[in-house]
Parts: C-alpha cells; structure tokens; sequence
C-alpha cells in the first residue's frame, strides 16, 4: 500500500517567530519615501491648477489697492515703490500660502485618512518633509506670477536676483509649513484652535515685517519687534535680491532667517510626527 505524503508533511518545520514574508513591512530610504509623499500630495494641484492662481487674489488685491496709496506717499514715484513694495508681496505670497497648509493636515486627520498613512511603510519623517516640499512649488508659481503682472507697471526685473529670492523664499516657506502642520498635528480635533493661534500670529508678523508699511518712522516698540522678527529680515534681503545688489548685507540676514525657520521647523515637525498616533 503506497504511502500519501502531502506538502505540509513534507515541509520544513518553520521556527514559532517566523512571519510570512507578505507581512513584513520593507520600509524605504528616506529620499524616496518623502518623494513619494511628495508626488501624492501634489496630485491635486495638478488635477486643479486653478487654485494656484486663485489663492493669488489676496496679493493682487494688495498690489492693486494699497500700493497706489504707497505711490501717492512717494510723490508718484510708480517704479521706485513697485521696487519697494513687490519684494514684500512676495514674502506675503510664502506668508498666506504656507501657514495655512496645517489645515489640510488637520481635515485628514479628523476623515481618518491620515490615520491610514501613519502605518504605511513609510518614514513618519518623510511624511513631514514631502508635504512641506510640496508647498514650494505653488509659492513658486505665485512668486513669478506677481512679478510678471508687476513688469509692466515699471518693475525692474533682475532674473539672477528674482531666483535666488525665490529659493530663499523655498526655504522659508518649507519651514514655515512645517510648523503649519506641527500646528495641525497640536490641535488635532479642535479646528478653532488651529485658526485662532494662525490668525492671532498671522497679521502681527505681517505688519511688523515691513512688508506693506516702512517701519523706521514707527514707534521704538514696534521696530524692537521687528528687529526679532524673522519675517523682517526675508523682506529686506527680498528687497536687496529683486534690485540685483548682492552685496547687501541684509541678504545674509534674510538667508540666515529662512534657514533658521526651516531648521525650526522641519525638527519641531518630524518629531509631532513621530509622536502622532
């Protein structure tokens, strides 16, 4: 009588440890995980490129409205003041543009989908660093926009200056983003709590940035703030890059700013990140 042997008697026994090998989780380098978050979150500036070009509403608004008010200050001086003034419109697009990205954190956060990331096989770092990266590209589209609409208006555009403006505008922007989210990450579920500290940080940083006023005829307390303001020091060598003077001293000044921030950022965000749950 022949003896029926089967497969599982037959196999190797398998130590009490082992996994199979379809649930091991082989998680990536982190270069290619935070590429990889990069490209899905920027799959919906891609599917509605509009919203690019609407957020840029608020900028115009003040290049049109506020800066015949600045003109008028300067004796008519058209081109002097667009020299001034689009620097500082610049730094309000890498404003506006990053320190609200937190709330789309926190929309995914409270549908669950945020949750569904969190155990992919991915660096919680990366999940950081690709979303703020994606924040780069619209600032840079927008940047180039405002300057474009600016040129026939009397605007001198030095392109050497105007890119590096906008790589130092990048690296401001990727920090402050950083914190947009680390914002998020904080609030979670209380969405009043993420725009009440946004708002109340938001316009005061603007303001005593000298993006839209000179500050140097203002009260001792307000150029005190500035001059602790990160966002000040950005506008000024903004304004030193577009004119092409790459010898300003304010430029060191601006690129230590945005670095800074960046820094800041990207440490206070990777660690929520990792602490997320």
């Amino acid at each position: 009588m022949d003896t029926i042997t089967t497969d599982a008697a037959t196999a190797a026994p398998r130590p009490a440890d082992a996994r199979p090998a379809a649930s091991v989780a082989r998680p990536t380098g982190f270069a290619r995980d935070t590429a990889a978050v990069f490209v899905r979150e920027s799959r919906p500036l891609v599917r509605d490129p509009f919203s690019v070009v609407f957020s840029l509403v608020q900028p115009l608004v003040f290049l049109g409205l506020f800066g015949p008010l600045l003109v008028g200050a300067a004796g008519g001086d058209v081109a002097g003041t667009l020299q001034w003034f689009v620097p500082g419109i610049l730094v309000m697009v890498a404003l506006f543009g990053t320190a609200a990205t937190g709330s789309n954190l926190l929309f995914e956060m409270q549908t669950g989908s945020h949750e569904r990331t969190l155990v992919a096989p991915l660096s919680r770092g990366a999940l950081l660093v690709g979303r703020a990266l994606k924040d780069v590209v619209p600032l840079v589209i927008q940047g180039t926009i405002v300057v474009l609409v600016a040129v026939p208006f009397g605007f001198r555009l030095d392109v050497p200056g105007l890119l590096v403006g906008l790589a130092v505008l990048a690296v401001f922007g990727v920090g402050l983003g950083a914190l947009s989210y680390t914002l998020a990450l904080a609030c979670r579920n209380r969405d009043w709590m993420f725009w009440m500290v946004h708002q109340t940080l938001l316009f005061p940083l603007m303001i005593l940035s000298g993006m839209l006023l000179p500050l140097d005829e203002g009260p001792a307390w307000m150029r005190v703030a500035a001059a602790v303001n990160p966002l000040s020091y950005v506008v000024d060598a903004e304004r030193a890059l577009l004119a092409g003077e790459f010898g300003d001293p304010s430029i060191l000044g601006g690129v230590l700013a945005a670095v800074a921030t960046c820094a800041v950022g990207l440490t206070l965000g990777v660690r929520a990140m990792r602490r997320a749950r």
